[in-house]
């Protein structure tokens, strides 16, 4: 019954099922429960013979309100995936205002902005790899500017991103993909995606730091680089398929107000760094350079959801799949590619997934040291 709508993969991982509609690009975690009525469902033949499997277990009502609610599920998890397709807008150099170039350990790129305003949403990021010189040699050549309220970016002059000046950090995250194309010589189809979190690399593995903004993750990155570790990425972390490693983004950690004080005498040189003010909601900035990890990339053995608590005592403890999916897949880009998203949930499986309560540098900084030991 209703088998055109079931799912494409599904893996299980701990206590739950991760499963993947390829219709829709999008994935589910189920509970055992869930699994099983779902099985029963989609292996019955008619309506009939579901009921008559289930209802020895659950009343006529809730009988039909399961029928319902496995339905209205399936329907959900089956919307179809439509990724956006941009017009053949020709790029207007007429807006190429503000040029910077920059230098990733000589592989150059050079951006052109259309005013100051525009050039906060990619540049404070990056203004540590800002040259002052121009290449001949440049790798790519990008264009973001506001038009009639629309940002574009373009990419050697063709159209990549067009979206509402509202949704500036879509161009964020386009950029970002084309850059870490650029310097590690991929193609936007060779990545499983870009997982919204933060890793850090010890120079044998990495973790991935998730959570809500604000709740510490970027602050704990950059703690831990005080203290031996190295920014992997910040905020936009890339996977790869051909080897599902962590490959390394260039941008600075992003750090707001809040935590300048913590971090002010641990980061050399923080109050010569620059606030930066590109909105009422981000509030003030700063953006921490890092030394770039000895390899481009690594492989990942945990993803921990970060939360700082004032006065906490640190903690780590063991959590579930489905709150941590249920935490980074609303803001990462998946790819919808059949291969990458087995590759996913195979990757998946194999992670350990943790809960990190912080407030104290010190404590978190030694439990973050014993973790990295316990995955060697």
């Amino acid at each position: 019954m209703y088998n055109n709508l079931a799912p494409t993969y599904k893996h299980r991982i701990g206590d739950y099922w991760a499963l993947w509609y390829a219709v829709s690009n999008s994935y589910s975690i189920i509970d055992h429960e869930f699994n099983l009525l779902l099985e029963a469902y989609l292996h019955s033949a008619t309506k009939s013979d579901f009921l008559n499997t289930i209802s020895d277990t659950f009343t006529v009502s809730e009988c039909n309100g399961i029928i319902d609610s496995l339905f209205n599920y399936l329907s959900d998890c089956n919307k179809p995936y439509n990724p956006t397709e941009f017009p053949s807008t020709a790029l207007d150099t007429s807006f190429r205002h503000i040029t910077k170039t920059y230098s990733f350990g000589g592989k150059t790129i050079e951006i052109n902005y259309d005013s100051e305003l525009v050039l906060k949403t990619i540049h404070p990021a990056l203004a540590h790899f800002c040259i002052n010189t121009h290449s001949n040699t440049t790798l790519a050549t990008f264009d973001v500017y506001l038009n009639n309220d629309d940002l574009f970016l373009f990419k050697d002059q063709k159209l990549i991103s067009q979206v509402s000046k509202y949704n500036y950090h879509h161009i964020q995250g386009k950029f970002i993909m084309h850059l870490l194309c650029t310097i590690h010589g991929k193609e936007e189809h060779d990545w499983i995606g870009t997982l919204h979190g933060s890793t850090i690399t010890d120079g044998n593995t990495s973790l991935i730091f998730v959570g809500e903004s604000g709740r510490g993750k970027s602050t704990l990155s950059a703690l831990l680089t005080t203290n031996t570790f190295h920014l992997l990425a910040d905020d936009v972390s890339p996977l790869l398929a051909e080897d599902q490693h962590i490959y390394y983004n260039p941008s600075a950690i992003s750090i707001k107000a809040g935590a300048f004080n913590l971090l002010q005498p641990l980061v050399s040189n923080f109050d010569k760094l620059p606030i930066v003010e590109f909105n009422k909601s981000k509030g003030k900035l700063k953006y921490i350079p890092s030394l770039k990890p000895k390899e481009d990339h690594y492989p990942c053995k945990a993803i921990i959801l970060v939360d700082y608590q004032p006065n906490a005592a640190t903690q780590l403890e063991h959590l579930s799949v489905k709150t941590i999916l249920e935490t980074i897949i609303p803001d990462s880009w998946l790819s919808p590619d059949p291969e990458h998203a087995q590759q996913f949930l195979d990757w998946l499986s194999a992670l350990q997934f943790h809960k990190l309560t912080y407030s104290d540098t010190e404590s978190v900084t030694d439990e973050i040291s014993e973790l990295f030991q316990q995955l060697k």
